[in-house]
């Protein structure tokens, strides 16, 4: 469809990346005619085009672990390598990760909002959205020009998260969760809901491994991942070497973990199972809490482990380790 066609099939408010689609017309989303209540119109900023596009859904906690935003943001780079667009929510946590992800791979990404697509809610994602459609994204609303965010609006506008994809990729839930009702849409709709394991230990993983035993589909790594963008987008082989070039990451971090004596190691193990504070760790090696600090600092500074904000110490999230790393030292 050419930009005068585009514009003639739709009501164009302001500016040339503003639009209102209303449904019937050539532009609007076929996915949401399938739908139970579709909307009588959608108010986008960008291309309207990419609610065409194949996307993945990919959504989770807003109080978000190191985990969860790295899962978050590992996923969508690998899905937009492949020309797939990934459709999430702007909140803070997962989602925002979800879309930063989607930008840093090369892609473009979609934000469905709760409350006018021309609002900024959260305000700290000003530049964020501002990305997302300087790079051919666009940001979604079904509420009118100028509306502000309703709690209910989040959750009414689950369903079109869900209807925009072809499945929904779920990477931290707690319990409750509003990411829950992005699940349930999925379902109705007869798409899959995809979810990443999360430690039984973790408050923030507990919604996640719920939707697991309820039968969603597991991700555990990245080869099992790709396998099932394969199935469900057939994208091509091009994916395997894009998780080969995750594996050569992994193996940086293998090495850095194999240069760690058995006492650090350990703390790794606890950090992975759980975020924590050093107090946690002092029954590792028989350390003190200022041996403990000592030992977090050098895994801090070769990139390992982060302090959080709450000061719990965490698995980096851009160096997600697994125990297959060195589970062969003992």
């Amino acid at each position: 469809m050419s930009v005068d066609d585009l514009k003639s099939a739709t009501e164009q408010v302001e500016s040339d990346n503003r639009y209102m689609i209303r449904r019937g017309s050539d532009v609007y989303p076929r996915a949401l005619e399938q739908i139970n209540n579709p909307p009588d119109q959608l108010y986008v900023v960008g291309s309207p085009r990419l609610l065409e596009k194949p996307a993945l859904a990919i959504v989770g906690a807003r109080k978000a672990t190191p985990y969860g935003k790295g899962c978050s943001a590992r996923f969508a780079r690998m899905a937009v390598q492949h020309d797939i667009a990934v459709v999430s929510g702007g909140a803070i946590g997962c989602d925002q990760s979800a879309h930063r992800g989607a930008l840093d791979g090369g892609g473009v990404t979609i934000v469905v909002l709760g409350c006018g697509a021309d609002v900024t809610y959260p305000t700290r994602a000003k530049a964020l959205f501002a990305e997302v459609v300087a790079n051919g994204g666009c940001l979604v609303s079904e509420l009118p020009w100028g509306s502000p965010p309703k709690r209910w609006a989040f959750v009414k506008r689950n369903r079109l998260i869900a209807a925009l994809s072809q499945a929904v990729l779920i990477v931290e839930a707690g319990l409750p969760s509003g990411t829950f009702s992005t699940a349930d849409s999925a379902l109705q709709q007869g798409k899959e809901v995809w979810v990443v394991p999360g430690s039984i230990d973790s408050r923030q993983s507990r919604g996640s491994n719920q939707l697991l035993s309820q039968g969603a589909v597991p991700i555990i790594d990245d080869q099992c991942f790709c396998d099932t963008l394969v199935s469900t987008f057939g994208v091509s082989s091009r994916i395997k070497q894009t998780a080969a070039r995750q594996n050569g990451d992994s193996r940086s971090t293998q090495t850095k973990i194999l240069a760690c004596d058995n006492g650090r190691v350990e703390i790794i193990t606890a950090l992975e199972a759980t975020p924590s504070r050093p107090e946690a760790l002092i029954g590792i090696q028989g350390w003190t809490v200022t041996e403990v600090i000592q030992q977090l600092s050098s895994l801090e500074i070769i990139g390992l482990v982060e302090r959080l904000s709450d000061g719990r110490y965490a698995i980096r999230a851009t160096s997600q380790t697994t125990n297959r790393y060195y589970g062969n030292r003992h």
